[in-house]
Protein backbone atom coordinates (compact mmCIF):
# COMPACT_ATOMS: atom_id res chain seq x y z
CA UNK A 1 0.00 0.00 0.00
CA UNK A 2 1.32 3.46 -0.89
CA UNK A 3 2.07 5.78 2.03
CA UNK A 4 -0.41 8.57 2.40
CA UNK A 5 0.33 12.02 3.71
CA UNK A 6 -1.93 14.42 5.50
CA UNK A 7 -5.15 15.30 3.67
CA UNK A 8 -4.89 18.34 1.39
CA UNK A 9 -5.87 21.63 2.97
CA UNK A 10 -7.77 24.51 1.41
CA UNK A 11 -4.45 26.30 0.99
CA UNK A 12 -3.03 23.32 -0.92
CA UNK A 13 -6.05 23.33 -3.21
CA UNK A 14 -5.68 27.06 -3.86
CA UNK A 15 -2.00 26.60 -4.67
CA UNK A 16 -2.83 23.78 -7.08
CA UNK A 17 -5.57 25.85 -8.73
CA UNK A 18 -3.15 28.75 -9.14
CA UNK A 19 -0.53 26.42 -10.65
CA UNK A 20 -3.15 25.09 -13.08
CA UNK A 21 -4.16 28.66 -13.98
CA UNK A 22 -0.53 29.63 -14.65
CA UNK A 23 0.05 26.52 -16.74
CA UNK A 24 -3.03 27.29 -18.87
CA UNK A 25 -2.04 30.96 -19.15
CA UNK A 26 1.49 30.06 -20.29
CA UNK A 27 0.16 27.49 -22.75
CA UNK A 28 -2.28 30.03 -24.19
CA UNK A 29 0.39 32.71 -24.44
CA UNK A 30 2.86 30.43 -26.21
CA UNK A 31 0.26 28.99 -28.57
CA UNK A 32 -1.15 32.35 -29.65
CA UNK A 33 2.25 34.02 -29.86
CA UNK A 34 3.62 31.27 -32.11
CA UNK A 35 0.52 31.35 -34.31
CA UNK A 36 0.19 35.13 -34.62
CA UNK A 37 3.56 36.86 -34.31
CA UNK A 38 5.91 36.42 -37.25
CA UNK A 39 7.57 39.78 -37.91
CA UNK A 40 10.28 40.85 -35.48
CA UNK A 41 11.65 43.68 -37.63
CA UNK A 42 9.55 46.37 -35.93
CA UNK A 43 9.02 47.25 -32.29
CA UNK A 44 5.28 47.78 -32.53
CA UNK A 45 2.58 45.15 -32.67
CA UNK A 46 0.90 45.17 -36.05
CA UNK A 47 -2.90 45.29 -36.30
CA UNK A 48 -2.95 41.87 -37.94
CA UNK A 49 -0.95 40.36 -35.06
CA UNK A 50 -3.13 42.08 -32.47
CA UNK A 51 -6.36 40.84 -34.04
CA UNK A 52 -4.97 37.34 -34.47
CA UNK A 53 -3.87 37.23 -30.82
CA UNK A 54 -7.26 38.43 -29.59
CA UNK A 55 -9.08 35.92 -31.77
CA UNK A 56 -6.76 33.11 -30.68
CA UNK A 57 -7.20 33.93 -27.00
CA UNK A 58 -10.97 34.19 -27.32
CA UNK A 59 -11.20 30.88 -29.17
CA UNK A 60 -8.97 29.09 -26.65
CA UNK A 61 -10.91 30.40 -23.66
CA UNK A 62 -14.27 29.49 -25.22
CA UNK A 63 -12.96 26.00 -26.01
CA UNK A 64 -11.70 25.58 -22.45
CA UNK A 65 -15.03 26.78 -21.04
CA UNK A 66 -16.92 24.36 -23.29
CA UNK A 67 -14.74 21.44 -22.21
CA UNK A 68 -15.31 22.27 -18.54
CA UNK A 69 -19.06 22.51 -19.13
CA UNK A 70 -19.12 19.09 -20.81
CA UNK A 71 -16.99 17.63 -18.03
CA UNK A 72 -19.43 18.91 -15.41
CA UNK A 73 -22.37 17.46 -17.34
CA UNK A 74 -20.61 14.11 -17.58
CA UNK A 75 -19.79 14.21 -13.87
CA UNK A 76 -23.44 14.89 -12.96
CA UNK A 77 -24.62 11.97 -15.12
CA UNK A 78 -21.98 9.73 -13.57
CA UNK A 79 -22.99 10.79 -10.05
CA UNK A 80 -26.68 10.20 -10.81
CA UNK A 81 -25.84 6.72 -12.11
CA UNK A 82 -23.83 5.92 -8.98
CA UNK A 83 -26.65 7.15 -6.74
CA UNK A 84 -29.22 5.11 -8.68
CA UNK A 85 -27.01 2.01 -8.49
CA UNK A 86 -26.48 2.47 -4.75
CA UNK A 87 -30.20 3.04 -4.22
CA UNK A 88 -31.06 -0.18 -6.04
CA UNK A 89 -28.74 -2.26 -3.85
CA UNK A 90 -30.03 -1.05 -0.50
Amino acid sequence: MAPTGPPPTAGDEQIQQFKDFLMNYNKLTELCFNDCVHDFTVRTVRDKEDKCSSWCMDKYLKMNQRIMQRFQEFQMISDEGAIAAAGGKV
